[in-house]
């Protein structure tokens, strides 16, 4: 499992840095495939810095990438939220590392373009389920409000106009919401321009057939072909990311772990919650520095 925006933090990937010629090298090759010093960012921030959109996107994926190399086995199957689907890609051999750290460079500076600073929100639901939030939508008369997130059974982020994302919390009045401390209003249609602007860029580089199947975000449908990696992550960008479904389709899968690669752990607690639903709770892993790394070596060759 490869984590998206939101997992993000100063000093992210500075240990595996330090300890491993692997991760100095692919740092190396970020920054020269970006023309900045995209490592220094992720290792000293400013954390102002670090939260551009254009920034975070390709740091987490550099970082899920050195985490996924350095364990170095291959996965029964993979998914990554949101951007986190690009690293899934480069993890299965479907994009090339180079290719993939700008596109998530650009998919960051299109949607941070696409809706002014103030006239998008985005909030979190604890406590509403999906078809209830998606009814309430549709009365809201304000602006336009979508579905964004569909995390976990009772969690759902919602995306729109900001005063429409205001009307929806009235309308749904959900046992909590938080509104997210976010620049724009992520995998809804204000993201239209943003999406249409990375067609050519996607469309530019090579998607090649995936090494293991991957969970896409859009559909919660398993791929292995590089060219319906492609259209999934063109259609990503106004959709919401269907995370709950693309989990709930490993339920009945002879899985012995599931690890999260890369910083935070923002997906194991959400596997957590949806796996007390399972007939049997998912044994869940993550790798965020060097220990975790030779502790799930450990449990992987048990």
């Amino acid at each position: 499992m490869f984590p998206g925006q939101g997992s993000q933090e100063v000093g992210m990937g500075r240990e595996f840095y330090e300890k491993f010629q692997l991760a100095r090298d692919l740092f190396s090759r970020a920054d020269q495939a970006l023309g900045y010093d995209l490592s220094r960012i992720c290792f000293d921030g400013p954390e102002d810095e670090l939260k551009l959109t254009q920034n975070t996107q390709p740091a987490l994926l550099v970082v899920s990438t050195i985490v996924d190399s350095l364990l170095n086995r291959e996965p029964v199957i993979a998914a990554g939220h949101s951007l986190g689907e690009y690293s899934a890609l480069v993890a299965a051999g479907s994009l090339k590392f180079e290719d993939a750290v700008v596109l998530v460079h650009k998919r960051g500076q299109y949607m941070q373009e696409a809706v002014p600073v103030g006239v998008g929100a985005m909030a979190a639901l604890l406590g509403s389920d999906f078809e209830s939030v998606s009814g309430a939508l549709s009365r809201v008369r304000s602006g336009i409000v979508e579905v964004a997130n569909w995390n976990s059974k009772e969690q759902i982020v919602i995306a729109g106009h900001a005063e429409a994302v205001k009307e929806a919390l009235d309308v749904i009045d959900p046992p909590r919401s938080v509104l997210l401390p976010v620049s724009a209003p992520f995998h809804c249609q204000l993201m239209k321009g943003a999406e249409e602007k990375l067609y050519p860029d996607l469309n530019g580089v090579e998607f090649r057939d995936c090494a293991y199947p991957i969970i896409t975000n859009v559909d919660a449908k398993v791929i292995h072909r590089g060219s319906d990696a492609r259209d999934s992550l063109q259609r990503q960008v106004t959709r919401p990311v269907l995370w709950y479904r693309s989990m709930q389709l490993l339920e009945n899968e002879d899985i012995d772990f599931y690890v999260e690669l890369g910083s935070g752990k923002v997906l194991s607690g959400l596997l957590k919650r949806i796996g007390r639903e399972w007939s049997s709770p998912p044994k869940i892993l993550s790798i965020h520095n060097p220990d975790s790394l030779a502790n799930v070596r450990d449990q992987l060759e048990k």
